[in-house]
């Protein structure tokens, strides 16, 4: 009895013994970690040295809104360029066609193109409204609309450019300058008077070039 007594206790021993180290090693770990994670905590202050803290002045931060670039500087040389090209000055006469209603079309283009125009066998997919713009403003409007069209790769658009009515002596001085500009656009294949539906007197009906 007295054997078997000291054996397990011996066994009792061993066992508190192997129960120490492993909490001896477990407490070891624990430490290595810790220190670990702290010098990677500082690794910036263990590299440069020590360092201050900047104090928290309590403002929000704000984030910046992001604009979008524009090419300002070639907006404004394009539309110089443009405005430029057309003359108020362009002798248009001798360029329209007499009949009911005045018409132009640059050379090459034939006579059924008017009359398909004038039919209205191009859908409309774009206009301006000249309509009670000044002279300059209306030049620019009607140069931008046929970049815009130009682009798009629109085939018919339309121009209004008003009936004159409000002008002095109820000339139609805006449409008188609405063909000039547009006969020196090389892009205008051809132009008609628009009919009563689409504006009739006061709007034309354009022809683009295709892309």
């Amino acid at each position: 009895m007295k054997a078997r007594a000291f054996s397990d206790l011996q066994a009792m021993q061993t066992a508190l013994r192997v129960q120490v180290r492993a909490a001896q090693e477990a407490a070891v770990a624990q430490a290595l970690a810790h220190e670990q994670a702290r010098r990677e905590r500082h690794l910036f202050e263990f590299t440069v040295g020590e360092v201050s803290p900047i104090k928290d002045a309590g403002r929000a931060p704000h984030a910046s809104a992001q604009v979008e670039p524009r090419p300002k500087q070639r907006d404004s040389d394009n539309a110089t360029v443009m405005s430029s090209a057309l003359s108020d000055d362009f002798d248009v006469t001798s360029l329209l066609e007499t009949d009911e209603a005045l018409s132009y079309r640059r050379n090459g283009i034939g006579d059924d193109v008017l009359r398909k125009l004038r039919g209205g066998y191009w859908s409309l997919q774009g206009q301006v409204d000249l309509h009670g713009l000044r002279s300059d403003q209306a030049r620019e409007a009607l140069s931008a609309f046929l970049r815009k069209a130009v682009m798009n790769d629109w085939r018919c658009v339309r121009v209004i450019h008003g009936k004159g009515l409000g002008s002095p002596g109820k000339t139609p001085v805006l449409k008188l300058k609405a063909q000039r500009w547009l006969v020196q656009k090389k892009e205008v294949l051809a132009f008609v008077q628009a009919r009563g539906c689409d504006g009739g007197a006061g709007a034309l009906m354009v022809l683009l070039q295709s892309a």
